[in-house]
């Protein structure tokens, strides 16, 4: 199900010292198109780090993005320089651990998890707090600027990283301060999140791709600001999504449906219309047409 809603537009004015870009309908082309070449290539091409800088551009715009890559690559030289001759894999997660949490103090926001900016990497560099799948971004990027391979995985509802080894693969929690977990140690958080509705699978434990992740980092997002009814940042979320996945049916009825609460009546039809063509037996099918049939008449009475 969307997690656009389909009522009536109404914008939040949500602008915090420094940010600008949405109120004034500024973005930064230049970093947008950058987001686009780079995620038009391989998945084992995308810089994650700086992909996720440029999304951090839309509502930053001019930010200076080779000031936070510097940053992790200062970090991960440090990591380095303590790792080196390190042959225990808990003694090189314990050494992550000890740089992130304990010194640098990164942690997990628990106090305002849906605060857009936990999703900026920008901001979790200069707040060191953030929701698990950017602290989960720093560990990752930091771990490789010190030639460490650590990747990304995709729990349902909680995003953890795991240290692959040839014979069990160590799995660390960064929003709970890189703590070890074990599988049963999974279940219980899904037990947590789901109420035991949800089953732990091989398939959840899975190395996540860098575009999945960037995927991941832009839901969460657009969630956040359609709960808020912020829909010019959720389109702009959107639209980033479909450069991420220009195929995903589900993206393009999304922003079919925030064309639709802004009254931009002819883009709205055409996503809609374009998500029907691409998902013709999806359950919405009816729902979407009569909802076509109203914009267009809508849009008939503006002419």
């Amino acid at each position: 199900m969307s997690v656009i809603a389909s009522r009536r537009f109404r914008p939040t004015r949500y602008n915090p010292s420094g940010r600008r870009g949405f109120e004034e309908g500024v973005t930064d082309s230049r970093s947008r198109q950058q987001f686009a070449d780079m995620l038009a290539g391989p998945d084992d091409a995308v810089d994650l780090a700086h992909a996720a800088l440029l999304i951090a551009c839309e509502e930053y715009p001019g930010l200076d993005v080779d000031r936070y890559v510097t940053r992790l690559d200062f970090l991960g030289g440090e990591l380095e320089r303590r790792v080196s001759g390190a042959s225990e894999p808990a003694a090189v997660v314990s050494a992550i651990n000890r740089l992130l949490f304990e010194e640098e103090g990164f942690r997990g926001n628990t106090r305002d998890y849906y605060d857009p900016r936990n999703s900026f990497l920008n901001d979790v560099l200069d707040r060191r707090t953030g929701i698990p799948i950017t602290l989960a971004t720093v560990y990752m990027e930091v771990a490789r600027r010190a030639g460490i391979a650590i990747d990304g995985v995709g729990l349902p509802g909680h995003f953890l990283v795991r240290l692959p080894l040839q014979q069990t693969d160590l799995l660390v929690d960064p929003f709970h301060g890189g703590a070890l977990l074990s599988v049963e140690d999974c279940q219980a958080r899904l037990d947590r999140i789901y109420e035991g509705r949800v089953k732990l699978k091989a398939s959840m434990l899975v190395a996540c791709g860098r575009k999945e992740i960037l995927a991941r980092m832009l839901r969460n997002l657009k969630a956040i600001y359609a709960k808020a009814d912020d829909y010019p940042r959720a389109l702009r979320v959107v639209d980033l999504l479909l450069r991420v996945d220009p195929g995903n049916a589900q993206e393009l009825r999304d922003r079919g449906l925030l064309y639709a609460g802004m009254d931009c009546y002819a883009l709205a039809v055409a996503d809609l219309e374009g998500f029907l063509e691409r998902a013709p037996g999806s359950p919405e099918a009816a729902a979407l047409k009569e909802r076509i049939e109203a914009l267009r008449r809508m849009a008939a009475r503006l002419n």
